[in-house]
This record gives structure tokens, C-alpha cells and sequence, in this order.
């Protein structure tokens, strides 16, 4: 399962969201499960539906810490069986664009 997820602290001064989004990357890669950190997603691959949403649901709470409010958005691929896909859904893409 792919779970694409962004996570953004609400109510604090000033622009910048770094730090507390770096704590929230942290815990993802502290979590030992395959991920992937964009400009604007973090995408993580569990095997159960329980497993990747701790690993967001901590995720949360290390923006929670920054501030008084958190804005989460979530996008999840639920195809159970199916692993390594983080990786080979982005190579499916990859050689269909070289085919053409």
C-alpha cells in the first residue's frame, strides 16, 4: 500500500514550514519503510493499512509539537499483495515513455 501524504503546521509566525516538516520526515525514514520525500509530498509504502498510518499518525504529532493547528492531506493506493511499488509504478512510466 502507498500512502502519499503532506503535513503542515497551521498558526505559527512567519513563512517557513522547515522545520517542522523536517521532523515529520524524521520520524518517516525512522520508521524503516520505503519512502520518498518530494517539494510537496511524502509518500511512504506499508505492507498493512495499520502499519502506514502510525507511521503517519506520528508523523502528525511531530508537526503537532511546531504548532496549535495541522493541516494533513492524504492520498492512499490500497492494493494489498502488491510490494515494491514505489519504486516499479515509476519505472512502468519510465519505459513507456522510452517506448514512444
Amino acid at each position: 500500500m502507498l500512502f502519499a501524504f503532506s503535513i503542515a503546521p497551521a498558526g505559527t509566525p512567519g513563512d517557513s514550514v522547515s522545520a517542522a516538516v523536517a521532523d515529520a520526515v524524521r520520524v518517516v525514514r525512522e520508521s524503516g519503510l520505503p519512502n520518498e520525500t518530494t517539494s510537496m509530498f511524502t509518500t511512504i509504502e506499508a505492507e498493512t493499512w495499520d502499519e502506514g498510518m502510525a507511521v503517519i499518525k506520528r508523523a502528525v504529532e511531530a508537526v503537532q509539537a511546531h504548532a496549535p493547528r495541522v493541516s494533513l492531506v492524504l492520498k492512499a493506493d490500497i492494493r494489498p499483495g502488491h510490494t515494491g511499488q514505489l519504486r516499479s509504478k515509476v519505472e512502468r512510466v519510465e519505459a513507456a515513455l522510452e517506448e514512444n
